[in-house]
């Protein structure tokens, strides 16, 4: 006879607490929006005050704000919500003003949100989603920065992001995108996905002659395919990137000092945080009414925590971008063709944080250097022989820039084709297949030889 009894299991387990999710918040965002969101978190508790602003952008408040809002304490008429109304108002007032265009990232993380999934296979959609390119493409390929069991939800998270808006994206490349859309969308023509995977480069040269004959079609039907590939995006990613000028505040500035380099925080733009001395000075004495206790205890204990959070941001962001100043040393000192190959994975293992964490702080903040200002997320690039900083010592995006300049150098005097592209590589010592280096061309948005 079968029975159960009572087992004492013993496990580690990390619960999403308020205050944690605010530090995950905070670490996300870049120093522009992280000035705003100071400004709102004052303008909310009344504990919290703005030491000093260095910054150009003041933030003026009423010198009776404060003893207005614990006077409010002795008045039996008044409720906490009144409060966060206020505060509702304001935030509110600041999403107004300080209007943008949804990214990408942040468009498909609303449709992740809304999936019945569990917490892992949501972590790993989330690392997907934030290793995403403009084009709605993998920055570095999946598999590189995720386990054996992993990679089996990653390949399923892959085909659910698939199916977004825009579909499409999470994919390797055009190809892969254009496929997706093409299996994915009604009242396909027959035919299509045979001439996606097969006939894109002929295609693009004219030839339809040539692939109605290896397709055993006639001309009139690859010319209908073709008007139908024309509805298809090939950069699904791209209709959620905006065409308006950006003005970037780097949030870190790398100098060389006496051989070595020196890594500075750009905390000008970040106002001095303190707790309001009359908030103190409350919670010191001795009898104060236990309501208003309460209220300044729970105020005084939010802005610590918000403190904390701000100085755990710079610190992680700092920890970071040593790691990558270290790692790509040869760039900070030639210059981009120099980018080596580097993954989140390495870095995370360096620091010892979770992917996710370096992803939450190389997304949208930036680091000026010599060659000019560059996103964070750009240090990190597959090798070319996509096996992350393992494999090739040269990285895709470094080998993008040597494709750019030879067919700048060589383009006056003939137009190159890609394996011409691809010898010029190998004969300095980069092995490339001429396949690849239409991919990368592609991606550089410069045309074949035959359009140049």
């Amino acid at each position: 006879m079968q029975y159960q009894k009572p087992v004492i299991v013993q496990k580690q387990q990390l619960t999403m607490n308020p205050q944690l999710l605010q530090s995950i918040q905070l670490m996300a965002l870049p120093i522009q929006e992280l000035k705003f969101r100071i400004f709102e978190e004052v303008e909310r508790n009344p504990a919290l005050e703005m030491v000093e602003d260095r910054s150009e952008v003041q933030l003026e408040e009423p010198t009776d704000r404060v003893s207005t809002d614990i006077d409010l304490y002795y008045d039996q008429s008044y409720t906490p919500q009144a409060s966060e109304e206020a505060a509702e108002r304001n935030r509110r007032f600041l999403e107004g003003v300080l209007t943008r265009p949804e990214s990408l990232q942040e468009h498909l993380m609303w449709q992740l949100r809304l999936q019945p999934i569990d917490r892992k296979h949501f972590s790993i959609g989330e690392l997907l989603i934030q290793n995403l390119d403009e084009n709605g493409f993998h920055i570095d390929l999946p598999e590189t920065f995720f386990t054996k069991d992993e990679n089996k939800i990653a390949k399923r998270m892959i085909e659910i992001i698939n199916t977004f808006e825009p579909v499409g994206c999470c994919s390797k490349d055009y190809r892969e995108s254009l496929l997706v859309q093409a299996r994915l969308l009604q009242e396909v023509p027959e035919g299509l996905e045979v001439l996606i995977s097969n006939y894109l480069e002929l295609l693009e040269r004219g030839k339809t002659g040539e692939v109605a004959k290896m397709m055993k079609v006639s001309v009139n039907k690859i010319e209908s395919l073709l008007e139908y590939l024309k509805t298809l995006n090939p950069f699904p990613g791209r209709e959620y990137s905006t065409e308006k000028t950006r003005y970037v505040i780097p949030d870190l500035q790398v100098k060389m000092k006496d051989g070595e380099f020196v890594l500075i925080l750009n905390d000008e733009e970040i106002p001095v945080l303190g707790i309001n001395p009359f908030f103190s000075t409350i919670a010191k004495e001795k009898k104060p009414k236990k309501q208003v206790q309460q209220f300044v205890s729970s105020r005084i204990k939010d802005a610590k925590w918000f403190i904390r959070g701000i100085n755990q941001r710079n610190a992680t962001l700092l920890k970071i971008a040593n790691a990558i100043i270290e790692f790509q040393r040869d760039f900070f000192l030639k210059g981009p063709k120099y980018l080596a190959p580097l993954t989140q994975k390495d870095i995370a293992q360096e620091v010892n944080v979770h992917e996710t964490t370096v992803s939450r702080i190389a997304t949208s903040k930036y680091i000026q250097t010599e060659w000019g200002i560059f996103e964070i997320k750009y240090f990190f690039s597959n090798s070319i022989s996509g096996a992350g900083s393992g494999g090739s010592r040269y990285s895709k995006e470094a080998v993008k820039i040597r494709i750019k300049e030879i067919i700048e150098e060589e383009g006056g005097q003939r137009h190159l084709s890609d394996q011409k592209i691809s010898d010029i590589l190998k004969n300095r010592g980069i092995n490339l297949a001429r396949r690849t280096v239409a991919k990368y061309r592609k991606e550089l948005d410069i045309s074949p030889s035959y359009d140049r």
